[in-house]
């Protein structure tokens, strides 16, 4: 397999891992999409709505302003049950978005985000995401919750959007 073929298959599914240093996760994965299709998708709120999180249930945004210095709150409704989620956008630049993130669930554990973009080329792109959680029993928690499912669901669903040419 040559080194092209390497990049290009790599990260099919995401990459979790936990940083053995610092209480952080990093999130690793490729897409066939250019960096402003991923940050599209992360921005515009019917798209991030339409794929993020695990399959069932559905999202609804109550607030959004995906802009520098804005802020979100959505809400992941499955059944009669419902849990929100907010945070705020420090910076949303073209290939990178820093954001606080919360579940209102656990208040006081707030992560600072930061994806990335890395432009692969030939219409690929790798997304890099680091969680700095607020402490290492809180990430610990974040990784044992079953956040995988959630992630691995809601960028297959990403990858259909792209596909069927949504982005």
């Amino acid at each position: 397999m040559s080194t092209t073929d390497t990049t290009t298959t790599a990260h099919q599914q995401a990459a979790i891992e936990a940083d053995a240093t610092i209480p952080a996760i990093r999130i690793t994965r490729d897409f066939r999409a250019t960096p402003a299709q991923l940050l599209r998708a992360h921005t515009d709120p019917d798209l991030f709505a339409r794929w993020v999180g695990p399959g069932e249930g559905s999202i609804r945004i109550d607030q959004w302003d995906a802009r520098t210095l804005g802020s979100f709150r959505y809400v992941h409704v499955v059944g009669e049950e419902e849990y929100g989620f907010r945070g705020t956008f420090p910076e949303v630049g073209e290939d990178r978005i820093v954001q606080t993130f919360c579940w209102e669930g656990m208040p006081e554990a707030i992560a600072l985000e930061t994806l990335t973009f890395e432009d692969l080329g030939d219409g690929r792109t790798r997304l890099h995401a680091l969680s700095l959680c607020d402490s290492f029993e809180g990430r610990d928690q974040w990784l044992s919750s079953g956040m995988e499912v959630g992630v691995n669901d809601g960028y297959a669903k990403l990858d259909r959007l792209l596909a069927d040419g949504d982005l």
